[in-house]
Formats: C-alpha cells, sequence, structure tokens
C-alpha cells in the first residue's frame, strides 16, 4: 500500500522495515528532520547517543560483529560525516556490514563550500563498498533497500548514503518499500565452480602434510560446523587468524592456535612446514605471510573466498575456488577422501607439547596483563563476548582467552583501530542484553573514546572493562625496545615535560595514575575499580561481574612487559622471537 511520506519518515520507515533495533548515532543541523521522526517512532526503533561520531561508527560495526545483522548508524554534515571516516574504514578493512547514513546541506548549495558541507562522497570512496549521494526523493526507497543489500551480500562491508536535507524535507506521494532487488552488475558468486571443487579434493587427496587456514569467511558465512566436519574428515590441522578465533574449538587435537607475528610457534611451524594449505575466507595478510618470498615454500594453495579480488591476490595459489565458504564447503565435504592420520599428526602434536604459550612468572612483583587475561577467562561465562582495543592489550586477549564461540571477539584487525573496543562492546551488549560483554582494554587505547562511559550508563547498558594499565603505548613501546635501542620516545603516558629521564624511571615528577581512571569512571556514575595485586585479580572480576551496571576495571601490571612470540616486520614467519628462559 503506497502513502505519501518525507524522505525523513521514508528513511525511518525503511530502516524499520529491514529489521533495524538500535540506530546509533549523533544529531546536528541537517538531519534534524530525520530526528524528529525518530522522536515520533521510537518505540519502533531505539536511537542510541553516542558521544562521538566515531563511537557510534564501532557501536553499528559491534553489533554487527556480534549479532551478525545489518549495523546501522546516523550523523550530521561536514564534521559529523567526516568523524565516521574512522570507523568506516575499519568496517571496511574487516568486512563488516553497517549503513551509515549521514546527512547533508541543500542540494542547491553542493559545492559552494556551505556551512558544515564535506564531500563525504569523494573522503569515503576507498573505504566503502558503495554510496550513494540522494539526488531525488523518489530514488530514496530503492537506495535504502539496496544498500542494505549490497552491505549485507557477497564479501560484506560497508555502504554510505548521504541525504541532502531538502531530499530528507521533500515528499513522495506514492511511498511504497521495495520488495524486489535487481542491481544491475551486482551478482556476488555464491556457489563456487564444480570443476574447481573437484580439483580442490584431488589436491587434498595427494597431500601428505595439509593445512586447514581458515579466516574471517567462515565467520561470515557461518560455515564453522562445515569447517569442523572437513578437518576431522581429512584430519588435518587447523589455524585461524585473529578474526576467526572461534570458528574452531581452541581445545580440539587439530586446533594449532593463531598464525603470524604474535601467532603461536605451532600455527607458523605448521604453515611453513606443510605440503598442501587450504586457505577459507583468510586473505593471507602481511601479519600473517611475513616474507612473502618465504612464506609456504613447498606448500600448493587452494583458496576459498567470495571475493575473486582476494585470490592470487597476494600469494599466487593453485586451486582458486570463488564462492561462499559454506556453499563451497557443503560440496566439497562429499566428495574429499577420508584420510587418516599420519607421521604429519605426529610432527604437529610433538611442536603442540613442545612450544605451549609462556611468560615469565618468576621475575617481578609486578601483576602480569596476560594473568589478568587468564582470570578473565576462568572467571566469566563460557558465552561472553570479548571486545578488545589495539596493542598489547588485543593481543594478549587473542592468545591467553579461550574462544568457544564464533563472533565471540570482536576486534579490529584489518585496521588496527584503538578507541574500538569501548563503542563494539556498547553495540555488542546492545545486541545481547543477556550475555556478558568486556573490552579487555589498554591505558592509552581506551582514552581514545572513553566518553562513552557516558553512552554505557545513560543507556543502562552493563559492559565491563578491563584496562591493563602499564603506562605507555605498550606495543609502540616494545618495537622501540627490541628495535630501537629502547628509545620510549613518545610512548610513556605519564611523563612529565621536566622528567629527568626519557624512559620514565621512577621520578617523583610523574603522577601515579594519569589519568585517575576510578575518578574517571566515577565521574560517569560507572564503578571503578582497581587492582594492584597479583591475588587480588579474581576478587577485583568477581566484583565487577556481581555490579549491575558498567564497570571499569584497572589492573596496574608490568609496564615492560613484551608480546610474545614475535616474529619481526618483513621476516619469514618461522624466523620468531620469544620468551628468554
Amino acid at each position: 500500500m503506497s502513502k505519501s511520506m518525507t524522505g525523513a519518515e521514508i528513511l525511518v520507515d525503511a530502516l524499520i522495515k529491514e529489521g533495524t533495533e538500535c540506530l546509533f548515532g549523533y544529531p546536528g543541523g541537517v538531519v534534524i528532520p530525520i530526528f524528529d521522526v525518530l522522536y515520533k517512532r521510537q518505540k519502533e526503533i531505539r536511537f542510541i547517543l553516542a558521544r562521538h561520531e566515531q563511537g557510534a561508527a564501532h557501536m553499528a560495526d559491534g553489533y554487527a560483529r556480534a549479532s551478525g545483522k545489518v549495523g546501522v548508524c546516523l550523523a550530521t554534515s561536514g564534521p559529523g560525516a567526516t568523524n565516521l571516516v574512522t570507523g568506516i574504514a575499519t568496517a571496511h578493512m574487516d568486512s563488516i556490514p553497517v549503513v551509515f547514513i549521514t546527512g547533508q546541506v541543500n542540494s542547491a548549495l553542493i559545492g559552494t563550500d556551505a556551512f558544515q558541507e564535506a564531500n563525504i562522497m569523494g573522503i569515503t570512496q576507498s573505504i566503502t563498498k558503495h554510496n550513494y549521494l540522494v539526488n531525488d526523493v523518489k530514488d530514496l526507497p530503492r537506495i535504502i533497500t539496496e544498500a542494505f543489500h549490497i552491505a549485507a551480500t557477497g564479501r560484506p562491508g560497508p555502504v554510505l548514503i548521504d541525504l541532502p536535507v531538502d531530499v530528507s524535507n521533500s515528499t513522495l506521494e506514492d511511498y511504497s518499500y521495495p520488495t524486489e532487488i535487481n542491481i544491475r552488475g551486482y551478482k556476488p558468486s555464491v556457489k563456487g565452480h564444480r570443476k574447481q571443487i573437484t580439483k580442490a579434493a584431488e589436491f587434498i587427496a595427494n597431500s601428505e602434510r595439509p593445512v586447514i587456514f581458515a579466516g574471517g569467511g567462515v565467520v561470515i558465512s557461518d560455515s564453522y560446523k562445515e569447517l569442523r566436519e572437513l578437518a576431522e574428515k581429512i584430519n588435518a590441522p587447523v589455524t585461524t587468524t585473529l578474526m576467526a578465533l572461534g570458528v574452531f574449538p581452541e581445545d580440539h587435537e587439530l586446533h594449532m592456535g593463531m598464525p603470524g607475528m604474535h601467532g603461536t610457534k605451532v600455527a607458523n611451524f605448521g604453515l611453513m612446514e606443510c605440503d598442501l594449505i587450504i586457505s577459507i575466507g583468510a586473505r593471507f595478510d602481511d601479519r600473517i605471510t611475513g616474507d612473502v618470498s618465504k612464506f609456504a615454500p613447498n606448500a600448493k594453495i587452494i583458496h576459498i573466498d567470495i571475493d575473486p579480488a582476494s585470490v592470487s591476490k597476494i600469494i599466487k595459489v593453485d586451486v582458486p575456488v570463488v564462492g561462499d565458504a559454506k556453499s563451497v564447503l557443503e560440496e566439497l565435504i562429499p566428495i574429499v577422501a577420508k584420510r587418516e592420520k599420519n607421521h604429519w599428526n605426529d610432527e604437529v602434536a610433538g611442536w603442540k607439547k613442545e612450544h605451549k604459550m609462556f611468560y615469565r612468572t618468576d621475575d617481578t612483583d609486578e601483576v602480569k596483563p596476560q594473568y589478568v587475561v587468564e582470570r578473565l577467562c576462568a572467571n566469566l561465562p563460557k558465552d561472553s563476548i570479548i571486545a578488545t582495543e589495539v596493542g598489547q592489550n588485543q593481543m594478549w586477549a587473542a592468545q591467553y582467552y579461550e574462544y568457544t564461540y564464533p563472533r565471540q571477539l570482536l576486534t579490529s584487525g584489518g585496521l588496527g583501530t584503538m578507541g574500538f573496543g569501548l563503542p563494539a562492546a556498547i553495540g555488542a551488549q546492545l545486541a545481547f542484553p543477556g550475555r556478558t560483554v568486556i573490552d579487555i582494554a589498554g591505558d592509552g587505547s581506551i582514552q581514545m573514546n572513553i566518553q562513552e562511559l557516558a553512552t554505557a550508563f545513560v543507556e543502562r547498558v552493563p559492559v565491563k572493562v578491563a584496562i591493563l594499565n602499564n603506562g605507555y603505548l605498550g606495543m609502540v613501546r616494545q618495537w622501540q625496545d627490541l628495535f630501537w635501542d629502547k628509545n620510549y620516545s613518545g610512548t610513556c603516558l605519564k611523563r612529565q615535560v621536566d622528567c629527568p629521564d626519557i624512559c620514565c624511571s621512577p621520578s617523583p615528577t610523574c603522577a601515579p595514575y594519569v589519568p585517575d581512571f576510578v575518578k574517571l569512571a566515577e565521574s560517569y556514575n560507572v564503578l571503578g575499580l582497581r587492582c594492584t595485586e597479583a591475588d587480588k585479580v579474581d576478587e577485583t572480576i568477581q566484583k565487577a561481574m556481581a555490579y549491575d551496571g558498567p564497570v571499569v576495571m584497572e589492573f596496574i601490571v608490568a609496564k615492560e612487559e613484551n608480546v610474545f612470540p614475535m616474529v619481526p616486520a618483513g621476516k619469514p614467519i618461522n624466523e620468531i622471537l620469544d620468551v628468554e628462559i
């Protein structure tokens, strides 16, 4: 049934019809017409007011990562739109489906440098899957339905709709929301080519030392059951990227852990020594391959990916299979020959026994950050959702927390965005109100978007934050420690201009807490807890879990602890630095 509606009314009605539960954003002049409609339909769609547009972008992203649904974010023109850019790029790099809606100045003023005008189409062209400028209200229903379809299908990603204020105020007399989608030139391949799938089965049958290399595409396609079925049928060791942690049981005998720069020795040795890599939804990024010329020197490669542009982009493959991972595996599993365990499985099992994750506990009285992550894993419910910031905290969360479900870990992998974790955790908590959601953070990264504690309190979102406070921008300091003669330039978060030591050894000029996270949390009406002793870690976590509301836990941890194992940038991934025993 058609009816008369303004562009603003069409937008809100379309979001509701697309199943949008939460709309994250921030108001401004040219989007007031949209907010007026939201006010009238607030029982049908919940608006979450972030304290910064970047925070809103990451909330929509976290909601999408946790739920598998399309996240939606709204901002005004000019600085409102440009403040979304980091969040858009974060979603783009990790293939996350988010529809970003930006207000724009009146169509007649575009190109005149009008107040709060920005060419957000041009700015985001390289970091969106597609973007639209709405020139006529009659095009708006089609554009919205296309935007949701493009964001969620094929290789997912962010789509931007730029909506001039005059279009928001214009009236469409015969509005009806489209029920069919037909986008010329956009037909993502879902089913893999049968000949290529058969060829992949032949390569697997001829392999003595296969490895399954699973990436984020397994999460996106919900093919984790098929992944396990294939692995167990061919008895192939499995390594899962940062974006895929949780898709394969970490306690399974075939699991080797995460590969790459801060991956396990077992996973790295497995990739380097195998004779066949079965890559499923992974893109062979530089943190995984290290020196490309020396990566997996004796391996044939099968690459299953829905994005043809990702196949042979970095590593030349022998059997490309373009298609949805779930669809391809459903065809591959019945025709692949069962493989019994052999000497290769024994060799990998030996590596697992010899090269367990390890950190020193006898070299300091300071709390070790790895221990905090281990205790979080021991104390939190098994279905907890873990968001992270970026840096050392992110890697320790990947290494020492045991993930048992897909979509359990939410982290900025491709872009490495500091400030991602807290707003992403808020988005995830809104998607799953009944589950525990925690952000594992560093004292540097958390400050990028710490204002979103206000959002958590006001919206009654009971996220928990665990800050591993070492007083440094830890990952940069680690590189300065290992490769730059310990010249800790610009990485001490407490150093004042008159500090006598650039390496920040204890000095009376250094404040003990900059900021005081407990007081800062309390200023947002959030519970703040501080832990300085290892034997108080469990107690602190349990207090946070017992509190019905958002909590900030600050753990004062060893200030010069490094993340190991580590492969130096540009080196082969079997040249690994590790803890000195």
